[in-house]
C-alpha cells in the first residue's frame, strides 16, 4: 500500500501568503476596445497621455521607389474638392495650405489598405482647444487621424493630435511646437465586408507621430463622426484619401503612400 504524503505546515503557509500577496497585484490591463465603452465620446475626464519630446524636425523624407506620390510640392493635380471641382487650397514653396472655407480636398483616386506618409504644420498659436491648428487626415475619407496643435494646448483626449478621432487618444503626446514640421506614418488596413454587407474584419491602424509609436494595431469601432461612434456600413474596397478644411491654415507637404494588398 502506497504511503500517503503529508505536506509540512510551512508549505501551506507559503501558499496562503502567496495568494494574499497576489490579491494586491493590479488586474491585467484590458484591450483598448474593451475599455472604450467606459469613456463617453470626447469625455473630459479621460486621462491625457504623457508628453514625449520628439527629435528635431528633419528635411522631407524621400519616398520609396514603389510609392504613389500624392503631393510633391508642385501642384494639386492629384486632388479635387468633394464634388469633383479643382482643389482651391494654396500651393507655395513645397507645401499646400488650407484656404479656410474652401472645403475638404480628396485624392482623385481611391485607396484601401496602405502605408501613408504625410507631413504637416500648424500655424502660430491662435485660439485654444479644438480651435487651434485643426485639420484631419481621413483614410478612405472615413477614418480620421486628428491634426491639431496639441503643444501645451489641452483638449479632450480622443480629439488631440494623433488621436483616432472620437475613439482612441494617442499613447503619448508627441507634438512639436506650432510652426515646426511634423510627420505621420500610418499603416492602415481597410475593413472587410461580405457580399451582404456584413462586417468581416474591422479597420486597423498603426500610427507613428514624429517617429514615435502612438497607436499599435488599433481596432477601429467604425467610421469617424462628430460626437458619435457610428457602426460600420459596407463601402467600396478603395476610396479617396481626404484632408480636412477646419478653417485653420494648416500646411501639408510630402504626401505619399504604398498600397498594401
Amino acid at each position: 500500500m502506497k504511503k500517503k504524503r503529508i505536506w509540512p505546515v510551512s508549505v501551506f503557509l507559503f501558499l496562503l501568503i502567496s495568494l494574499f500577496l497576489l490579491s494586491f497585484l493590479p488586474a491585467q490591463q484590458k484591450n483598448p476596445k474593451e475599455t472604450l465603452g467606459q469613456w463617453a465620446i470626447h469625455d473630459l475626464n479621460r486621462p491625457l497621455p504623457p508628453v514625449v519630446i520628439p527629435g528635431p524636425p528633419l528635411p522631407p523624407a524621400q519616398p520609396p521607389s514603389d510609392a504613389v506620390i500624392l503631393f510633391d510640392g508642385k501642384n494639386l493635380f492629384n486632388w479635387v474638392e468633394a464634388k469633383g471641382q479643382p482643389a482651391r487650397w494654396k500651393v507655395e514653396g513645397d507645401y499646400m495650405e488650407v484656404v479656410p472655407k474652401t472645403g475638404n480636398i480628396q485624392t482623385k483616386h481611391g485607396f484601401g489598405s496602405c502605408q501613408l506618409h504625410i507631413e504637416w504644420m500648424t500655424p502660430l498659436p491662435k485660439g485654444e482647444g479644438q480651435d487651434r491648428g485643426n485639420s484631419g487626415v481621413f483614410l478612405m475619407g472615413l477614418y480620421e487621424v486628428q491634426v491639431l496643435d496639441s503643444y501645451e494646448n489641452k483638449t479632450y483626449a480622443d480629439g488631440m493630435a494623433g488621436a483616432i478621432y472620437g475613439q482612441y487618444p494617442p499613447l503619448v503626446n508627441a507634438c512639436r511646437k506650432p510652426g515646426e514640421w511634423q510627420t505621420y506614418d500610418i499603416i492602415f488596413y481597410a475593413p472587410k465586408f461580405d457580399q451582404e454587407g456584413k462586417l468581416l474584419e474591422p479597420a486597423r491602424m498603426t500610427v507613428f507621430h514624429n517617429g514615435i509609436l502612438i497607436h499599435h494595431n488599433a481596432e477601429l469601432t467604425g467610421p469617424t463622426a462628430h460626437k458619435a461612434r457610428p457602426p460600420y456600413k459596407a463601402h467600396a474596397d478603395k476610396l479617396p484619401l481626404m484632408l480636412q478644411d477646419h478653417n485653420h491654415p494648416v500646411r501639408f507637404r510630402n504626401i505619399w503612400l504604398r498600397e498594401l494588398d
